[in-house]
């Protein structure tokens, strides 16, 4: 089944699609200012976690999956060293600001390629990578079980999916606090950084839309995954999942 990411709500998989690289092809080089901005510099402490979590060792091949400006594959580039990273997003702009940081040294040394690839629907072979990376993708997706079943194949036998994602606070008085963030102030943050309010009011939605912790570990299990775990960020506002395919 294909959805509007911003509603969760069935609707042709084009509709989001097209506005996903609408959007971000028109702020990918001030993206990563409005992460900064946004989350009062949190997301690098999500990152960071992230990495610790990442069953990925010195001798394996990494795919990011939404590599974007390269944030997730410059860090286990630079705390886990693997052999090699593919990095992916589906908005070349996004990977035109991922290159730029590569020539500057940002990869520590460990080889990293980019392509332009649709994470529901990959050109790689069958258990091609020993781990799979992800960071805010797999809610701009329309045809989420696709996408997992992609990333199910391409992986190793006993290679890891590991998956940041904007998540809900288990906390009632905090979830209350961050909708009110996410429908008001990230809008405004959005207009502020990169002028484009109307693509961070689709960024508010899609994040309360998204599926809870639970549900999203339910999606990865129904897909194939097993040993699925989750670790919360800032009290839920984000959620790491872990995801192993069986061996």
């Amino acid at each position: 089944m294909s959805i509007d990411t911003a509603t969760g709500a069935e609707a042709p998989a084009e509709l989001s699609s097209t506005r996903v690289k609408d959007i971000f092809s028109h702020i990918a080089k001030k993206y990563e200012r409005f992460n900064a901005v946004s989350s009062f510099g949190a997301y690098k402490v999500w990152l960071a976690r992230m990495a610790h979590l990442a069953p990925i060792g010195p001798n394996d091949d990494v795919l990011d999956i939404a590599g974007g400006t390269g944030d997730v594959t410059f860090t286990m580039a630079r705390m886990l060293h693997p052999r090699h990273i593919q990095c992916t997003d589906l908005v070349p702009e996004m990977l035109d600001v991922a290159r730029m940081h590569y020539e500057r040294g940002a990869a520590h040394g460990v080889p990293v390629d980019f392509e332009v690839v649709d994470g529901q629907n990959m050109p790689y072979a069958n258990e091609s990578y020993d781990a799979i990376t992800m960071a805010y993708g797999i809610r701009n997706m329309p045809e989420r079980e696709r996408a997992l079943a992609e990333i199910l194949r391409v992986l190793k036998p006993g290679g890891h999916l590991v998956c940041l994602e904007f998540s809900t606070p288990p906390n009632p008085a905090w979830r209350t606090l961050y909708l009110f963030y996410l429908k008001h102030l990230i809008p405004f943050w959005g207009n502020v950084v990169t002028g484009d309010r109307e693509g961070f009011v689709y960024l508010s939605k899609s994040i309360r839309a998204f599926p809870n912790q639970r549900e999203l570990a339910h999606m990865m299990e129904q897909a194939g995954f097993v040993n699925v775990t989750w670790k919360n960020c800032t009290g839920g506002i984000a959620a790491i999942h872990v995801a192993q395919k069986p061996a």
